[in-house]
C-alpha cells in the first residue's frame, strides 16, 4: 500500500541519515556543484529540506546569511541539526500562502529528487512557476531529479526499454514510480517519478524558467559525467 510521501519521511525519519550515507559522493557532488554557483547570494530557501543538514552545508560554505526550510515532514524537520527558521507546509501550498510566497530568495534548492514526490505533473509545474516568482533579480533555482534513462544506475534494457515505451506511448504518466524502503521489520512505500531531460526542459519552460545548466552525476559515483545517460541530472535554473 502506498502512503503520503509526508508520512513516509516521517516513518522513516530515524534512518534518513543512513540513507543520506549510502548516497554521499553522489550528494556531496551536488552539493559542491551548487556551493560554486551562488557566489554573493545572500538568502537561500531549501524546498524539501530534510533534516537541514544539506542545507546548512551549502549555506556555510556559500556564506549564506539568511535561510529557511521548507519541509512538510515534522518529523524530519524536528531531526534539523541548527535552529532555521522552517516553513512546515508543502510545496505545493506556496501559492496559497502570501505570508511566505512573499519573500524573494537569491538561492532556492528542491535537491534529491524532491519534485518526483509531487503529483499529478500539473502540480510540478505549478510548484516551479511559483518558485520562479519567489527569486531575486538575480537568482538561482537548482533542482535535481532522478534520470528515467539513466543506464548506469537502472541498467541498459531497462533504460532501454523505458525509452521505447515513450516513443511508442508517450504519457506524463510513464516516469512514475514507487519508491520503497524496508529498515528491518518495517516497510514502506510511497510514489515517486523518475524524469527525463525532455520532460523537464518542457516543464522548465512552461514554469517561465530557462536551462542555464544541466549537469549529469553518476548516482553510484558521485562523477560528473559527459553522457546524460549515466548519470542523474541537476539544472541550474533562472527566470
Amino acid at each position: 500500500m502506498l502512503i503520503d510521501p509526508v508520512q513516509a519521511y516521517d516513518l522513516i525519519s530515524p534512518q534518513f541519515p543512513r540513507l543520506a550515507q549510502q548516497r554521499k559522493r553522489y550528494l556531496d557532488t551536488i552539493d559542491e556543484l551548487i556551493v560554486n554557483r551562488v557566489a554573493g547570494s545572500r538568502s537561500l530557501l531549501d524546498v524539501g529540506a530534510g533534516d537541514g543538514s544539506r542545507t546548512t552545508k551549502i549555506a556555510t560554505e556559500g556564506n549564506i546569511e539568511s535561510v529557511v526550510l521548507l519541509e512538510p515532514s515534522r518529523e524530519m524537520a524536528r531531526r534539523s541539526v541548527e535552529p532555521r527558521e522552517v516553513w512546515a507546509i508543502r510545496a505545493e501550498e506556496l501559492d496559497g500562502d502570501l505570508e511566505f510566497s512573499s519573500r524573494r530568495f537569491d538561492a532556492i534548492i528542491c535537491l534529491w529528487n524532491v519534485l518526483g514526490h509531487i503529483r499529478p505533473a500539473s502540480a510540478r509545474l505549478q510548484v516551479l512557476s511559483h518558485l520562479r516568482k519567489m527569486l531575486s533579480s538575480s537568482g538561482k533555482l537548482f533542482v535535481d531529479v532522478n534520470h528515467r534513462y539513466n543506464a548506469r544506475t537502472y541498467g541498459n534494457c531497462r533504460s532501454a526499454l523505458r525509452f521505447l515505451y515513450d516513443r511508442i506511448r508517450s504519457s506524463e504518466r510513464n516516469g512514475d514510480v514507487t519508491a520503497r524502503w524496508t529498515f528491518g521489520d518495517m516497510r514502506c512505500a510511497t510514489y515517486g517519478h523518475v524524469f527525463t531531460d525532455g520532460e523537464m526542459r518542457q516543464l522548465s519552460s512552461q514554469a517561465g524558467l530557462k536551462v542555464k545548466e544541466r549537469i549529469a552525476v553518476d548516482y553510484d559515483t558521485g562523477k560528473v559525467t559527459r553522457s546524460i545517460y549515466h548519470g542523474n541530472l541537476l539544472y541550474v535554473l533562472r527566470p
